[in-house]
């Protein structure tokens, strides 16, 4: 695609280059931050933005589109998930005419520099957590290549000291000819000629949330004299880039929204132009925010451009349209974030982000009674009637993935899964949570058949001791009947009690009242790892507690009633180690049909009253409805709150009330240390 006049400078060329290597590192450290302070031209006293409540896990923007013989954008949510380590494994599965979902952990470094992967239909090819990388290289998508998703990756470092780029085609990302692509949340940076190049009426593409920095050409879209190819670009950081931000020749249709360009005065790299319609290029632009950038967006004599609500930070130059254009709308739907919340927004949300990839649909193996190693059914068409013989069948030491398959019913009995049945996975294959119920009532004051009481612990209907477990698609419940038992001792009834490592509880529901959710420890001062994701827990009283680390994310917390009709109680029970962390609830929502201001986020238990506890509960970028009380923390048998680690950050709703004495809040450095990262360490969950 021609280029236009250069206007571009390099500033400090030098220092830039020798700038790139140190950047090899740092270019995703913003993945998870909030920009400090408002941006300019932004309202002093205007709330965070917040980032979505979820990621999408199929495509939106014109990718979404029905078109070609493609229903949308999903990659290879069909196929088997796949982790690979290595160039070989990498190029295997994304070459395979099979859909596959391929996670690629940690870094992989092409052997020849400037080689593009070329990559099949029906693929997702996903980072796992943030280490993702593909150094030295990128993807190459031909004539006809469909259905697929890049998200999640680092992309970087084919730069060869020729800033025009003209001695090499080596692209982060090439395509020539496709359509129905998905690009999102990555982080591109340092290659030797493009970081995308949309080429010859590849058509149907969005490319969504990523941070491209430090280079000279971030995105070209044309190389052809059709107009026909239909692009959808949003939320996307393009940060120190010289041109092509994006150059569009001859798109018929091109969206662009809630973009971020910005050029740094004090940078080493100058932008030439901002987002350029070339050719017969149609082009609306709406709510982006363009930061010190010289002419900042503008049309050729016969495109059209046609621009709202835009932010112009210290610009310069040409800010020119010229309609009409087209309607977005007509062919998908979108929500506009405000223009001035743009920059804070991006620097939060862009590039590899742990919750992305977990959100990333994946295979789960033995997702269906057919494929799955044992099968529970009550009518008898399976391998067992009961959940309880199921675990006890599987083999003790067991070193791989054991997957049983739990078809819809009601189980009404307890289950065990010991410590010698690692690596487990629960899948209930019904439409939904609800429709796989495992359930018993047994509470802390219920006395055994074997003489004693069983106690909170041993009150749980599921109890799980072993690591690697993974539950999917099933309720959890314990109906212990409170009012019928009001004068026993001993209300504490637990639906899902934990007690190891590398749990992940996804899309399931918990449910009971008091200790609904016992995430714990195999010892005290054992580290257990849990994940609670697309769940729901249910309860009135400390129903989530104990002394794990644990992540509880894109779920609902519903406070309920207690079991005479009150109103009030606690969320979480955090009993933590002091030199580990405890529960982290982000992205997620506390409601409940009860009274206004009735129920605290937590309190801290210091069991058996040992003063070297530390307990720690943070909720951030949480929705809070009105149920929470304007001081949502409580002193618990003898010890205050503040001796404990409490904490909000960036929380909205009815309940999130006014930082305070009472509210202690996260500051934007202390955020950066309060992620699912930090608490996890160096276990990723896996992405399905």
């Amino acid at each position: 695609m021609p280029q236009p006049t250069p206007r571009y400078h390099h500033r400090r060329r030098t220092a830039a280059l020798a700038s790139f290597a140190a950047l090899a590192v740092a270019g995703t450290t913003l993945a998870g931050t909030a920009l400090a302070g408002a941006p300019d031209g932004a309202p002093a006293d205007r709330a965070p933005a917040a980032l979505p409540a979820a990621w999408p896990t199929e495509a939106d923007g014109f990718a979404s589109v029905d078109a070609l013989g493609q229903d949308g954008t999903y990659g290879g949510r069909d196929g088997e998930t796949v982790t690979v380590t290595t160039e070989e494994e990498l190029r295997r599965y994304a070459t395979a005419e099979d859909p596959y979902t391929i996670r690629v952990d940690g870094a992989i470094e092409y052997a020849d520099t400037g080689d593009e992967i070329p990559v099949a239909s029906d693929k997702t090819i996903v980072g796992v957590g943030t280490s993702g990388e593909i150094v030295g290289g990128g993807f190459f998508l031909g004539e006809g290549t469909h259905n697929v998703i890049l998200r999640n990756l680092t992309i970087r470092d084919t730069y060869d000291g020729d800033w025009e780029g003209k001695t090499h085609d080596w692209d982060a990302i090439q395509m020539d000819g496709a359509h129905h692509v998905w690009i999102d949340h990555n982080h591109l940076t340092r290659m030797a000629d493009g970081l995308i190049d949309s080429r010859e009426d590849t058509t149907y593409l969005t490319v969504s949330w990523n941070h491209l920095s430090e280079h000279n050409k971030a995105f070209g879209i044309g190389w052809t004299e059709n107009v026909t190819a239909e692009i959808t670009i949003h939320h996307n950081w393009i940060e120190e880039t010289g041109q092509r931000n994006p150059s569009a020749d001859n798109i018929a249709r091109a969206h662009l929204y809630n973009n971020y360009l910005l050029d740094d005065p004090d940078g080493d790299i100058a932008m030439s132009y901002g987002n350029y319609a070339r050719g017969a290029t149609h082009m609306v632009l709406e709510n982006s925010y363009f930061e010190n950038v010289r002419d900042p967006y503008y049309p050729d004599p016969d495109a059209r451009l046609v621009e709202r609500g835009s932010v112009l930070d210290g610009t310069s130059g040409r800010a020119e349209t010229r309609g009409p254009a087209f309607d977005p709308s007509e062919f998908y739907d979108y929500t506009l974030d405000p223009a001035e919340d743009v920059p804070a927004l991006l620097r939060a949300g862009t590039g590899p982000r742990a919750d992305v990839a977990a959100a990333t649909p994946a295979a789960t193996p033995g997702a269906t009674a057919a494929d799955a190693d044992l099968v529970v059914a009550p009518d008898g068409s399976g391998d067992h009637t009961s959940v309880a013989d199921a675990v006890n069948a599987v083999p003790p030491g067991n070193d791989a993935p054991f997957t049983i398959a739990i078809a819809p019913g009601v189980y009404r009995e307890t289950v065990e899964v010991p410590s010698d049945r690692p690596h487990l996975r629960l899948v209930g294959t019904g439409g939904d949570p609800g429709q796989t119920t495992i359930v018993y009532d047994n509470s802390a004051g219920t006395e055994r058949p074997d003489g004693g009481r069983y106690g909170t612990s041993g009150s749980a209907t599921v109890a799980v001791e072993a690591d690697d477990f993974q539950a999917t698609n099933l309720t959890f419940a314990n109906d212990f009947d409170e009012a019928a038992h009001a004068d026993q001792e001993g209300h504490q009834a637990v639906a899902l009690r934990t007690a190891a490592d590398r749990i992940v509880l996804r899309d399931i529901v918990a449910d009971g009242d008091q200790d609904t959710l016992l995430l714990d420890t195999a010892a005290k001062g054992t580290v257990g790892r849990v994940l609670v994701v697309d769940s729901t827990v249910r309860g009135n009283v400390d129903f989530v507690f104990g002394r794990a680390t644990a992540v509880i994310r894109d779920s609902e917390i519903e406070v309920t009633r207690r079991a005479d009709g009150s109103s009030g109680g606690y969320v979480a029970a955090p009993s933590t180690v002091a030199e580990h962390h405890g529960f982290l609830f982000v992205d997620t929502t506390v409601t409940g049909d009860v009274d206004a201001g009735s129920y605290r986020l937590g309190r801290p238990w210091y069991a058996g009253g040992d003063a070297a506890l530390h307990p720690q509960a943070v909720f951030r970028d949480s929705t809070l409805g009105a149920a929470v009380a304007d001081a949502p923390w409580s002193d618990m048998g003898g010890f205050p709150w503040t001796g404990a680690r409490l904490a909000e950050y960036r929380n909205t709703g009815e309940g999130a009330g006014r930082p305070g004495a009472d509210r202690p809040q996260l500051s934007d450095e202390e955020a950066r240390n309060h992620t699912p990262q930090a608490w996890f360490g160096d276990w990723t969950p896996a992405a399905g």
